[in-house]
């Protein structure tokens, strides 16, 4: 249930695919700050409003109604008491703290700006805001450097349920121009949404786009020449590679040959819903669009 309140409509506004918004999920990580950076440098380039969304987890606030529920310190591995008023005054100085960045993060840029503070399910509350000309940009939340780690739980349901695109940002993306790496595979709509993405991204960012292709794709010759068109948006020449295969050593080849900068991928793609795509993407260290 939300009980905060936001200057920005629930319709559509600003200028991003649609006149969608940027939504960014804040809640008072690093990860999600460097989120609200790329939202907030995406909302001057396009002109669309920002909605920062800040929810205050459920179950976070029931486990602490238990007298024998503790909370271990992450630095200081001290185990304490779970107090439930600790709780409350805690998530009020992070939103507080996530409207504060959130001000500065779109101090002297054109298009409107606010928060929304939500107290229910993440997920939940999220997907209540999200309309489908909305990007929704998250913070790595959930991933982890070490071998084998996966996304979120989290992260995962936005990415699967979102009704419009979402933007997985990493903490420190590639600063050298480079390629804008798309995937497709056979499902045709799937692919269109991806392209229309990657095309945006190549307009916006004035990079070139290489498309990936799986292994036995059927993609007719027509349909390569609608996306090879729909990609040049900048005149110059668009590259289309067949894989050899989409074990995650190959793809990360692949990927880092191109010198991308961005991928873009659907999540009807056959590479986004493989075991090895979590730690592929951690290895990369790219920012990823998943588009529905």
């Amino acid at each position: 249930m939300t009980n905060g309140a936001t200057d920005i409509p629930a319709g559509p506004q600003g200028s991003l695919r649609g006149g969608g918004r940027i939504l960014v999920l804040l809640d008072g990580s690093p990860m999600s700050y460097a989120a609200l950076g790329a939202a907030a440098d995406l909302a001057a380039r396009t002109g669309a409003d920002v909605l920062g969304v800040f929810v205050e987890e459920i179950n976070l606030l029931r486990s602490a109604g238990y007298s024998f529920s503790r909370e271990v310190g992450s630095v200081s591995g001290i185990s304490r008491a779970f107090d439930a008023v600790g709780i409350e005054r805690r998530l009020q100085r992070l939103a507080d703290q996530a409207r504060q960045a959130l001000a500065r993060a779109v101090t002297g840029r054109d298009g409107r700006h606010g928060l929304t503070v939500a107290r229910g399910s993440v997920v939940d509350e999220v997907l209540a805001l999200a309309g489908p000309d909305d990007l929704l940009v998250l913070g790595r939340v959930g991933w982890s450097s070490t071998p084998g780690a996966r996304l979120g739980s989290t992260a995962r349901s936005l990415i699967q349920r979102s009704p419009g695109r979402v933007m997985l940002w990493c903490e420190q993306p590639a600063t050298a121009p480079g390629r804008i790496v798309v995937f497709l595979n056979d499902h045709d709509q799937a692919n269109q949404r991806a392209v229309d993405a990657a095309a945006e991204a190549s307009a916006r960012y004035h990079q070139p786009v290489t498309a990936l292709l799986c292994p036995g794709a059927t993609v007719a010759p027509e349909q390569l020449d609608d996306i090879r068109q729909a990609l040049s948006v900048l005149g110059a020449g668009v590259r289309l590679q067949v894989l050899p295969a989409t074990d995650p050593a190959t793809i990360a080849q692949a990927v880092r040959r191109e010198h991308a900068s961005h991928l873009v991928v659907s999540r009807e793609c056959g590479l986004f819903q493989k075991p090895g795509a979590g730690p592929l993407l951690i290895a990369l260290n790219l920012p990823v669009t998943i588009t529905p």
